[in-house]
């Protein structure tokens, strides 16, 4: 029989299920909790009334967290001539065009984002079954495919992350460490869920945003209430 710890039966007591939390008392039950010993990190999950599996129903794109992450991301760009040197400059952890192909071909997989520019697509779509599967096959939408390089490495550092809707209709993504402090999460989750409120595709119809949630790793869950932001 799992054994329940004590901070989860405490958590718990702290939690109203049956309602639906302002973002500002949502972030200061999550403050107060029982917290582990480490920087927790926050997530939040946007249930949508979208059926992903209709083309004029999808809901993906980029933002720019004001905040950051918190996280800090490993950057390959495959690019070639100068574009190589551009990217070294900017601080990128890797860049090059063949040998990068090869690595990752060969299984290597030492980076979170990948960027590349036009001219090198048609080589960077062989890699579309080992990328395409861990979610970092490069794509317009997600501003992963483009000739400013520079700006690319600039957003994704600066804590620029990519939401898309998976088959259950959810978004999930990060929104920053506990260690942010209670103003900087609020901003932070404010800007993303209201970007989704905003992302709303044309095929949509009825209830677009029908839930929201928030947590911490190792804290309780909360529903949020959605009337609270705005896409405006």
């Amino acid at each position: 029989m799992r054994k329940i710890s004590k901070r989860h039966v405490a958590n718990k007591k702290l939690v109203e299920r049956s309602k639906d939390y302002t973002l500002s008392e949502a972030i200061g039950i999550l403050d107060s909790a029982g917290s582990p010993k480490f920087d927790e990190s926050i997530d939040v999950s946007v249930r949508l009334g979208v059926n992903p599996k209709k083309a004029d129903q999808q809901v993906r794109g980029t933002m720019v967290l004001p905040h950051g992450t918190g996280k800090s991301k490993r950057i390959l760009v495959i690019t070639k001539g100068e574009n190589i040197k551009i990217a070294t400059d900017a601080g990128v952890d890797y860049a090059g065009y063949e040998d990068m192909i090869q690595k990752v071909q060969g299984g290597w997989f030492d980076f979170d984002v990948v960027i590349a520019t036009p001219d090198v697509m048609r080589d960077v779509g062989k890699l579309g079954k080992v990328l395409g599967t861990k979610g970092m096959m490069p794509n317009p939408k997600a501003g992963t495919v483009t000739q400013n390089v520079s700006q690319a490495i600039k957003e994704v550092k600066a804590g620029r992350i990519e939401y898309r809707v998976n088959n259950e209709g959810l978004v999930n993504f990060g929104v920053g460490k506990m260690s942010f402090g209670k103003e900087k999460i609020l901003e932070n989750t404010k800007l993303a869920v209201e970007t989704i409120l905003r992302a709303k595709p044309p095929g949509a119809k009825g209830q677009y945003m029908k839930g929201v949630a928030i947590s911490s790793t190792m804290g309780p869950g909360l529903k949020l209430d959605v009337s609270q932001f705005s896409a405006k």
